[in-house]
């Protein structure tokens, strides 16, 4: 007879939910882990991993064209195999969903698939009949894609998951949302062939990032030929035989054109329907479960991790949340998350990569206690590693308390941002401070010392600027 009564249940198999199942069996308790669909989740499956391994073929793809730059001939008339690489991102999406399940056996975790609602203190009913009880409930259940009104996804308006597996390649494409999932469908299908034209409601791509980031990314992208528009809105599609056509709303003036597809990338809503909430002490708030620094939420022995607990809305802070979690459950000493020191990612071409504060917002933090900031940038121009590999387009910037000399932000556009930024984000965890990171010895010739250099440019002492 399966067994049904657990220490710990967790209600979502994605990077926060496999995390905290995992780290429960570490710990010695009994585990049991409920999962609807893939494990892995909508990252693992049809978010992050296989629009990395697009991504990776576009870079592939672009490398090949430009190889004669490199002495290697013969491989400019290269040309994307749509299928092959849709085929390979599933394969590596298949591998890792039966990584997850290999560890969750390893780990002596039970996993029931289906679907999961609260039932009363300590119980949660399956729709397979089974109630499960347990002392403590982890809601790791996710987010899904916005959806828009004027923009009903269909088979030529797509979300993410039609986005992942097209047959063809579209000869022109709309993306609305220049969020970091919009970005990275830009670079991919303008990589490929399509004609892309990229569209956001603020006034610059990438609206979470540093503005002088932003608008380098925005000259990178439209360099390739990605048409962009911000300030810009759909207020209105219509299917017919040639594609979609839509009304955009442009800084106040109405355009009508006509695209092969759509892309909605305008952001994403928890997935909290249907947990049987509605008799708990769990509040919601714009669809996010409210959750305190140790993930709990108002109801005792129920907690909430990873994207349904609201932003950033990352894997790795998903992750991060499940071992705080159930270490918090377990009884250790844990401390709360700072979304400081959490990075965030766009794996475009280039990539943005971040970490804290942007400089206006560094700014706005000091004036308030009479302070300044020391801001440093370092381009890639001046990187011999960065020469020699083709790649000498890019900046770091590093934001700092003048007096303090502790790191409030630190900003990165390059192809390799999303690797380099650790650099910083274990400086932040370790709280050091200007001196700490100048006297670090950065080997040579490496990218990262370009995040020394911007250090160093922070406090008048760049060496290659």
């Amino acid at each position: 007879m399966t067994k049904t009564s657990f220490d710990l249940v967790v209600v979502g198999g994605g990077p926060g939910g496999y995390v905290a199942a995992i780290r429960g069996a570490q710990l010695g308790l009994s585990v049991a882990l409920v999962e609807r669909a893939e494990l892995g989740g909508i990252c693992l499956n049809w978010g992050c991993i296989p629009t990395k391994a697009l991504l990776h073929s576009a870079t592939v793809l672009r490398a090949c064209r430009e190889a004669a730059h490199y002495g290697v001939t013969g491989a400019a008339e290269a040309r994307p195999d749509l299928a092959a690489m849709v085929a390979r991102s599933r394969k590596v999406a298949g591998r890792l969903g039966q990584g997850v399940a290999h560890l969750m056996k390893k780990n002596g975790v039970t996993v029931f698939a289906a679907s999961a609602r609260l039932a009363g203190s300590g119980k949660l009913a399956l729709d397979n009949g089974a109630t499960l009880s347990a002392k403590h409930i982890i809601l790791a259940t996710g987010a899904r894609a916005r959806e828009l009104p004027a923009l009903p996804i269909g088979e030529r308006i797509w979300a993410y998951r039609q986005a992942l597996v097209p047959t063809e390649i579209p000869k022109s494409l709309l993306v609305v949302g220049a969020g970091a999932i919009g970005a990275e469908f830009a670079s991919f299908y303008r990589a490929v062939g399509a004609e892309v034209t990229l569209i956001d409601m603020t006034p610059e791509i990438l609206p979470q990032e540093d503005a002088e980031i932003s608008q380098l990314a925005r000259k990178a992208f439209e360099k390739q030929g990605i048409r962009v528009l911000t300030r810009c809105a759909v207020t209105a599609s219509s299917t017919t035989a040639d594609g979609v056509k839509v009304t955009l709303e442009h800084d106040g003036k109405k355009i009508e054109e006509t695209f092969d597809r759509v892309i909605v990338a305008a952001g994403i809503v928890g997935n909290v329907e249907n947990l049987g909430l509605e008799k708990t002490r769990v509040k919601v708030e714009k669809t996010h479960i409210d959750t305190d620094g140790l993930c709990r939420t108002g109801e005792p022995g129920v907690y909430a991790i990873g994207d349904v607990a609201g932003a950033p809305w990352l894997a790795h802070k998903a992750s991060h949340e499940a071992v705080l979690c159930v270490e918090a459950i377990a009884g250790l000493p844990v401390h709360a998350i700072d979304p400081l020191r959490i990075p965030a990612c766009t794996y475009s071409y280039p990539q943005v990569a971040s970490i804290g504060m942007t400089e206006a917002r560094a700014r706005e933090h000091v004036t308030k206690t009479g302070g300044e900031i020391r801001v440093g940038k370092f381009t890639f121009a001046g990187n011999g590693k960065a020469i020699a590999m083709g790649e000498d387009q890019g900046l770091v910037k590093t934001v700092f308390d003048a007096k303090s000399g502790e790191l409030l932000g630190a900003h990165i556009i390059h192809p390799e941002a999303s690797e380099l930024i650790t650099g910083y984000g274990v400086a932040a965890s370790l709280e050091a401070t200007e001196e700490d990171l100048m006297h670090t010895v950065f080997a040579h010739p490496t990218l990262s010392e370009t995040l020394h250099e911007s250090v160093l440019a922070a406090f008048g002492r760049a060496l290659h600027a």
